[in-house]
């Protein structure tokens, strides 16, 4: 018998770039469970996001190393939610990889905002409450190392139409498949199979659904931190549905 040819990959075939506390576990966790796809040594590379790989010509062997050699047959991606996030990450993926895909999950707004503020409570990281937070956000994140900034941009995170207007400069809407973490959540299997198929790949034969990097939520966001937010990104989840021609009225109050 012959053994199959391994390869050293040169490029990914794909990202899952975002956006942050939108199902990006789990569906590196589901991604993970296929034949026919590696993932890398760890769940957030963090490659095109830092920007000391990138003071000069970037080392890409420094991303390539996570992954061992593969057969020819399947493809490698790398999860790291705050691509999508972090301005000069997309133009550094398409210099990359001009013709790589990119799988993006979005959530609403207000939710993602408010689970991303109960991650960095529960992790001790955030000593303000949600609302003070929210309120103190700009003058946090101004001028802070970007590493840093991002982990309390929990309001300015959110704004996806800016961050998908950028990514549809560089990539041809063939080669991104927007998810709506809704019906991730609620249609599983129908999701995923959209995506693997997206990929190029066989859906996955048995999917069992398990939360991942769920925290207990320290309290529930009340209705006047609702509306605040709301009103904040209303404008922005307007254009949302005009770019991918989605019905978000589940995330309007």
């Amino acid at each position: 018998m012959f053994r199959s040819r391994r390869r050293k990959i040169d490029r990914l075939d794909f990202v899952l770039a975002g956006a942050q506390k939108s199902g990006t576990t789990a569906l590196h966790y589901f991604l993970s469970r296929h034949s026919d796809i590696n993932m890398g040594d760890q769940q957030e590379i963090h490659f095109f996001d830092n920007d000391a790989l990138f003071a000069s010509e970037p080392d890409y062997e420094q991303l390539h190393k996570h992954y061992p050699l593969l057969p020819a047959s399947m493809i490698a991606g790398d999860c790291t939610p705050s691509y999508i996030y972090h301005e000069p990450a997309v133009e550094r993926i398409w210099k990359y990889n001009p013709k790589i895909k990119l799988l993006i999950t979005l959530r609403n707004p207000v939710e993602r905002a408010f689970a991303h503020w109960n991650m960095q409570r529960f992790r001790g990281r955030e000593p303000l409450d949600f609302f003070d937070a929210v309120r103190e956000e700009q003058t946090r994140i101004a001028g802070a190392p970007p590493a840093d900034a991002r982990r309390f941009a929990y309001v300015d995170r959110g704004f996806y139409g800016r961050q998908l207007t950028r990514l549809f400069k560089f990539f041809r809407r063939e080669q991104v498949k927007v998810v709506k973490f809704e019906d991730f959540r609620d249609n599983q299997r129908e999701t995923l199979a959209a995506i693997f198929s997206f990929l190029g790949r066989k859906p996955l034969r048995l999917v069992r659904s398990k939360d991942r990097n769920v925290v207990p939520y320290e309290r529930a966001m009340n209705w006047e931190e609702r509306v605040f937010l709301y009103n904040l990104f209303a404008e922005d989840i307007a254009t949302v549905e005009r770019m991918l021609g989605w019905n978000c009225s589940d995330w309007k109050l």
